[in-house]
């Protein structure tokens, strides 16, 4: 059994950065154009020139750190908030008028992307923080605020606001749709787990249970034993008490889910290849069990084969177990554009209205996991039809293109 790491990563926020990223490039060539276009209404150009120049190397060199959650440092943010609160600052330097009137300042709206980072980053309240100093400058920078500066202010500071409260929700929902990931593959994974210990450890220990009853002696000792070593185990299993074993974390890339995908030993299972499900359902053929199959081979997947293969032998075992080890099993293989269909029949005295339900109540899962469960994984269906004194038919359908769980979860090694 070959296991494979497998990392799953979700991020809502990872488009924003992106955005940002573009929004800052194209907000710095705007605040450079803006500038050129009035260029002989500055007093002094030469501090216009000096910070724009310092300004737009700034936003190329760093435009790596607004790539995402991790780049974006807590130095990097204070910087650069501290460069966009400079060039509002020295804005009535370069040009006296711009005091007294709402013309734009230097940086004009490239400093709204220093906001949109702290909100991006820390959520809405590193967003009215660094907002708060930005409106802040401009009070200053105008001297006299008017009814326009007074807006312009509120607007920035309101919406980096509602936009970092959408980035908490959109990382707790992250966080949500992890935990549920984790709860389904864990449930998956203790349904597999039962599975596989009813194919083989429960159907032991009833055997065990069985012959000793009926041997006597110190054998019967050593069945009741196993049978209540059978009971413990089953309880076990049915109450959830495998441990959920897929890792989830809340990372800078937003929340990571690892799986590990496990490659059966079947034939062609990690090569993806196909097997005819006939070979591997003819070794349960016998004195007591016939088996009508189709001329022609019947190929699925190896792993949903195996799978198959895997619930005929579960129903097999409940015909030998419920039905007397003298009853008559037939199997009848049918081979369908779309689908695949095999019938499990036997004449056995049948099952009694309520039984299965009562089994599943007692941590008897041999229809519910071994069967049922193994033809959902595939995206197929399970029918069991049983009339009192007329024997069971099992129905086991899956698709073609079997939908087959790979990725079983379990611990990062």
């Amino acid at each position: 059994m070959v296991k494979r790491v497998r990392v799953v990563r979700m991020s809502v926020e990872q488009p924003l950065w992106r955005a940002l990223t573009a929004y800052r490039v194209l907000t710095m060539l705007y605040a450079v154009l803006l500038a050129a276009f009035a260029r002989h209404d500055y007093e002094r150009p030469w501090i216009a020139i000096t910070f724009l120049s310092l300004m737009a190397v700034w936003t190329l060199a760093t435009l790596p750190k607004v790539g995402s959650a991790a780049a974006c440092t807590k130095r990097f943010l204070g910087v650069d908030l501290a460069i966009a609160l400079t060039g509002i600052v020295v804005t009535p330097l370069a040009d006296l008028q711009a005091q007294h009137v709402d013309g734009p300042t230097l940086p004009s709206i490239w400093t709204a992307g220093s906001v949109l980072a702290f909100a991006i980053k820390g959520g809405w309240r590193w967003a009215g923080f660094a907002s708060s100093l930005v409106a802040v400058a401009n009070l200053i920078e105008r001297g006299e605020p008017s009814r326009d500066t007074l807006h312009n202010v509120m607007l920035v500071w309101v919406a980096s606001i509602a936009i970092g409260y959408v980035v908490e929700v959109a990382r707790a929902s992250e966080r949500t749709l992890a935990r549920a990931l984790e709860i389904e593959a864990a449930t998956r994974e203790r349904e597999r787990l039962a599975r596989d210990i009813h194919d083989s450890v429960l159907q032991v220990l009833a055997m065990v249970q069985r012959r000793g009853a009926a041997i006597g002696g110190e054998a019967a000792e050593l069945g009741r034993m196993a049978g209540e070593q059978e009971v413990a185990l089953r309880t076990l299993v049915s109450s959830g008490l495998v441990p959920p074993t897929r890792v989830s974390e809340d990372a800078s890339e937003g929340a990571v889910v690892r799986t590990v995908d496990t490659d059966d030993d079947e034939p062609g299972a990690r090569d993806g290849g196909e097997t005819d499900l006939r070979t591997l359902l003819t070794p349960h053929a016998g004195s007591r069990v016939s088996f009508a199959e189709p001329g022609a081979p019947v190929l699925l997947p190896a792993a949903a084969a195996a799978e198959l293969a895997a619930a005929v032998g579960a129903a097999l075992d409940n015909v030998r177990v419920h039905a007397g080890e003298d009853a008559q099993a037939w199997v009848l293989l049918e081979d369908w554009p779309d689908e695949v269909i095999v019938t499990v029949r036997d004449d056995g005295p049948g099952i009694p209205e309520g039984r299965l339900a009562q089994a599943e109540g007692e941590g008897r899962l041999g229809v519910a996991l071994s069967i049922r469960g193994r033809l959902r994984d595939l995206g197929g269906t399970a029918e069991l039809i049983s009339v009192p004194g007329q024997g069971t038919e099992v129905e086991l359908k899956i698709p073609k293109v079997p939908k087959v769980s790979r990725g079983k979860a379990g611990s990062v090694r």
